[in-house]
């Protein structure tokens, strides 16, 4: 296990206040996790870019998101034991090093092909960033502070889907695709300093050995799992076979390591914290959440671009209210969770966000803006009050030592959920717009005026109509998304409505219900 560090004093068990030390780590930490997660969305402006750029189609230029998120996923599951071994500051950094190395290679890409090689590089180091960001933030604030920490780390979860298309509109028409990549430079830089600076000194001692069998089964298990979920919007069905044979193979290798994990003493991924019944129940809510909220949050974007023909960029400026909602609650229910349980603050940001995303289920080609700001602000207070009090159910009931474990577990849910909502949705959208969509009038087979004058009408009658069709097909899928949400609220029912006490003498929390 990774000891307290020698240099910087226990936290304070009888305070919730965030002392500037702990504020100074949450700093550097959110500094790294939006570098990692814009990149995510930020790259999806590029695509157009891409294709033109390097010559190639949009299902070849789309391997540069997949193959980042690939890279991501299949790291995910190593930080916990590295973690243990090299010590979180260590490993952070060198996280941070591969992370922007990899962004300065992406900026040079001279095909399609290095691009790719490049993100799949950037990937390995983002992929550490959060899960162990999250150790080092818990460590460092003490069990009685994990939701306001927390609450800080949700920043950048939050916001990187909405500032991610805002900043790469404007990067690539005020410069070029480049800087997408070479933005991270100057910022990564800042970061790995600041970590150096800031974050206290390692004293990891290793008691684990490292399970290679673990490795070669969950790793390659889960990129080959969400490569099939993620090809699922290109081929618009489950059963093509890009779906299913990686999909299949994923799976029977997770199938595999579960059970070899529940046989080992030391998995990779250490599923013995299902014991925990909070935890467990977190872990549910979680991954509906993310099912729910990642594939949801493809909609409003693509809606406002395709059905409103706005810009990129005026798109990503309209969900901002979303944004500032949620950085209004977050800080509030983080200091609610860590006085009051997370169970009360959970279930009342999904009732705010189930009663929302409702309002999207009335969508037209005509609903006006002010409207949907509205209702994106008032997504934004429920989306505050649930994702991150979440996470902290379920790090608050670890001991020191399974934390970094725990925040690994937590974001490899968060990925798969993600992953699985994102392709449902996409599917869904997809089958509703194919359905019985109008029908384009036929050109005149004259150049008479009056014949032409009257195609031009039926031309403009049909755009209104495949207009009316497009938003009917964005609001009725936005049913599934209300009916993935509503579910997320039995699980979170479940969740505790106190406040775990912490003994004097140890860091295992005695659990209040």
């Amino acid at each position: 296990m990774t000891t307290p560090p020698d240099n910087v004093a226990p936290a304070d068990p009888t305070t919730d206040k965030l002392d500037a030390a702990v504020l100074k780590i949450a700093g550097v930490v959110v500094l790294g996790a939006i570098m990692s997660i814009l990149d995510v969305t930020v790259v999806n402006v590029a695509m157009k870019t891409f294709t033109s750029t390097f010559d190639t189609t949009l299902a070849t230029a789309a391997w540069a998101m997949t193959g980042y998120t690939l890279a991501l996923a299949s790291v995910i599951p190593l930080t916990g034991w590295a973690a243990d071994r090299f010590g979180t500051k260590r490993l952070y950094m060198m996280a941070l090093v591969l992370f922007v190395a990899g962004s300065v290679l992406c900026s040079t890409a001279w095909n399609i092909e290095t691009l790719i090689a490049f993100r799949v590089l950037q990937g390995l180091g983002g992929g550490m960033l959060m899960p162990l960001g999250m150790t080092i933030m818990t460590h460092a604030a003490g069990p009685n502070r994990i939701g306001r920490v927390m609450a800080v780390l949700g920043v950048p979860m939050l916001l990187g889907p909405i500032l991610g298309p805002i900043l790469g509109g404007w990067l690539i028409d005020s410069f070029s695709w480049h800087w997408i990549f070479l933005i991270n430079l100057p910022v990564g830089v800042v970061a790995l300093a600041l970590a150096y600076i800031v974050f206290p000194k390692d004293k990891p001692e290793p008691s684990q050995t490292f399970d290679f069998v673990g490795m070669l089964l969950a790793s390659p298990g889960l990129a080959l799992f969400l490569f099939g979920v993620s090809s699922v919007p290109e081929k618009q069905t489950v059963l093509a076979a890009r779906v299913l044979i990686p999909a299949i193979i994923g799976l029977v290798l997770l199938v595999a390591f579960v059970f070899h994990a529940l046989r080992t003493e030391h998995p990779l991924i250490d599923l013995h914290l299902f014991r925990n019944k909070q935890l467990r129940f977190s872990v549910l809510t979680m991954v509906l959440f993310a099912t729910a909220f990642f594939g949801a949050n493809l909609l409003l974007p693509t809606y406002l671009q395709e059905v409103r023909n706005l810009s990129t960029l005026k798109s990503g400026l309209m969900l901002a209210p979303q944004g500032l909602g949620a950085m209004l609650t977050m800080p509030v229910a983080g200091r609610l969770v860590d006085k009051i349980g997370p169970g009360k603050i959970v279930m009342t940001g999904l009732s705010i966000i189930a009663l929302s995303t409702a309002f999207f289920t009335q969508l037209s080609s005509t609903t006006p803006y002010p409207a949907i700001c509205a209702a994106l602000f008032v997504m934004g207070l429920g989306m505050g009050c649930t994702m991150m009090p979440t996470m902290t159910s379920a790090i608050q009931t670890l001991s020191r030592d399974q934390i970094a474990r725990g925040s690994t577990l937590m974001n490899i849910i968060n990925q798969v959920g993600a992953s699985i909502g994102t392709a449902t949705i996409s599917m869904v959208l997809t089958l509703l717009l194919k359905r019985n969509p109008p029908v384009p009038p036929a050109q005149p087979t004259s150049p008479d005026p009056s014949a032409l004058a009257e195609f031009k009408l039926k031309m403009a009658e049909f755009g209104a109509a495949m207009s009316k069709h497009a938003g009917e097909a964005f609001a009725h899928t936005y049913i599934v998304a209300v009916c993935l949400i509503v579910l997320t609220l039995v699980p979170a029912f479940f969740l505790p409505r106190t406040k775990p006490e912490m003994p004097a003498d140890s860091d295992e929390p005695v659990l209040m219900h």
